[in-house]
């Protein structure tokens, strides 16, 4: 834990978003930059009032409240905030079953990752840090058929049947949710490169003013070309926010400058500092500097919560 820390919870972290938006890659990077040690991830989805099959003869998808125990949801995330062990559903994502239920132990760190994690003002008040995750939706689109294909079982009509099932319940329960994040991630192709869709993203960070966000000024004085901006603007509510956008093309040095800005600022935490930003398959490791930085600003809000700069 970082020197001089202040809570005597858990810290939690929630990342909402539709499927296939990178929830899970972003939640396994801050965890490990964090120590796997001292990290409880959990996964709203688990908590699946159905399985795959039945869903469909219900006429519900998994992205509707009543397909989901909410009510057991929001409680468990209470007692985790209060640093208590819960025995959890699990949704095997691999079949779409319902598995045997499992113990979760609380850690310093929580992480919270799933369709539905901010349903409830009961469970919106159990965070310290809130991330909505949407990148573009033609992106999600590719990675979602890339997962679901090789990964879920699914053929690929299904796979496309199972995103046109899903298209009215997630501009009704899953969009929401944006409104009420600290920090709003969206990656992106560059322009004429549609065809990206890995390491060399670029990447949005739509900083709200309900955390106090690093000041980032230092590295803004190198101009336009230096693969970073950050812009006043506003959000889709109209409210005034900074835009945070960091290009996919950019070097090492200049990634560096930024995640040791940001390290700078987090001194008690230092140990921590490691490789970051790495994804895929253990045999096939890549390394984004965007998502780097995304984990890694991430991450500095954690360790300033756990400090005490956040409202605890």
């Amino acid at each position: 834990m970082p020197l001089n820390r202040v809570a005597n919870r858990p810290i939690i972290l929630g990342i909402v978003g539709d499927s296939a938006t990178g929830k899970t890659t972003m939640a396994e990077g801050i965890a490990n930059m964090l120590g796997r040690e001292r990290v409880a991830i959990m996964c709203t989805d688990d908590y699946h009032r159905y399985g795959r099959l039945e869903r469909p003869k219900l006429g519900i998808t998994a992205l509707d409240p009543e397909a989901n125990y909410l009510g057991i949801l929001e409680q468990h995330i209470q007692l985790l905030r209060r640093g208590e062990t819960i025995l959890k559903p699990v949704y095997n994502h691999d079949d779409g079953t319902l598995a045997p239920p499992e113990l979760l132990e609380p850690a310093e760190y929580i992480i919270i990752e799933g369709l539905l994690g901010y349903s409830t003002r009961a469970m919106r008040d159990c965070y310290d840090v809130k991330v909505y995750c949407e990148p573009l939706e033609d992106l999600r689109l590719r990675w979602k058929i890339e997962r679901d294909t090789h990964i879920r079982g699914y053929d690929l009509d299904e796979a496309w049947e199972a995103i046109r099932v899903r298209a009215d319940a997630r501009i009704k329960y899953i969009q929401p949710q944006r409104l009420f994040a600290d920090i709003v991630v969206r990656f992106f192709p560059p322009p004429g490169r549609d065809d990206e869709t890995g390491p060399n993203l670029n990447v949005t960070h739509t900083l709200r003013p309900t955390l106090p966000h690093p000041d980032l000024t230092p590295l803004l004085e190198a101009g336009a070309n230096s693969g970073i901006t950050l812009d006043l603007s506003r959000d889709t509510d109209g409210k005034p926010v900074d835009i945070l956008q960091i290009d996919g093309d950019i070097n090492d040095r200049k990634a560096r400058k930024l995640e040791n800005l940001l390290w700078s600022l987090i001194p008690e935490a230092h140990y921590l500092r490691d490789s970051l930003g790495e994804y895929g398959d253990p045999d096939n490791r890549q390394l984004s500097h965007p998502l780097a930085l995304s984990e890694l600003l991430i991450t500095y809000h954690m360790l300033k919560a756990a400090l005490g700069h956040h409202a605890i």
